[in-house]
């Protein structure tokens, strides 16, 4: 079974794939949706977030938690999010020693998305400089179609011309805008994270 949900609050992630564990499914894969598969017995799920610079260092971790009773099922090196099933009835029964530090894989979540902020800002202000990005095309979007005497038609003649070149004019002077799009998306989610960090912590 497949399933596709997208969750900012790590605590109310792992309390919907308890719910879903509690029913008969077990989460054996997580990329852009959750997959499923039954199981007769429900088994404990958490969620820590955590990226890593080499395969080692993510073996380790991994190994890690087994030895503690801990299975790591979804999560890559890079992907952020870690999911592990509790596989030893006599493992702690969370992952976490104590509410700081699981209050603190928000503080790392906000890191990763402040540097990724940070990186496409970078990669704008690049953009603009090298004059590959002219922010006066946006007060003066005229100039993006190229189609000569243009405006000097009129009637069914302009309007087949000008719908035919909007998409490219689109293209060619907004694609752009998909960066900054991005940068204040980045920044949004780590204030967000932020802010679950400040909570987690004032609710310790």
């Amino acid at each position: 079974m497949k399933k596709f949900k997208f969750f900012f609050n790590l605590d109310k992630e792992e309390k919907w794939l308890n719910e879903q564990s509690n029913e008969g499914w077990e989460l054996y894969d997580k990329k852009a949706d959750y997959k499923f598969r039954e199981k007769a017995h429900s088994s404990t799920i958490k969620i820590d977030y955590r990226t890593f610079k080499s395969k080692k260092d993510f073996q380790d971790y991994k190994t890690l938690f087994k030895d503690s009773g801990w299975e790591h099922i979804p999560g890559s090196k890079t992907s952020g999010k870690q999911y592990f099933k509790k596989i030893e009835k006599s493992a702690s029964a969370d992952i976490f020693s104590d509410n700081f530090s699981k209050a603190e894989r928000y503080q790392r979540m906000a890191r990763v998305w402040a540097s990724l902020a940070m990186s496409y800002l970078v990669i704008l202000i690049s953009l603009y400089l090298t004059k590959i990005v002219d922010f006066q095309t946006l007060l003066n979007p005229k100039s993006l179609y190229l189609t000569p005497g243009l405006w000097d038609l009129s009637g069914s003649s302009f309007w087949k011309a000008f719908l035919f070149e909007t998409p490219f004019a689109i293209g060619r002077g907004f694609s752009w805008l998909i960066i900054p799009t991005l940068v204040l998306l980045y920044i949004i989610f780590a204030v967000k994270a932020h802010y679950h960090y400040k909570n987690a912590l004032l609710n310790d």
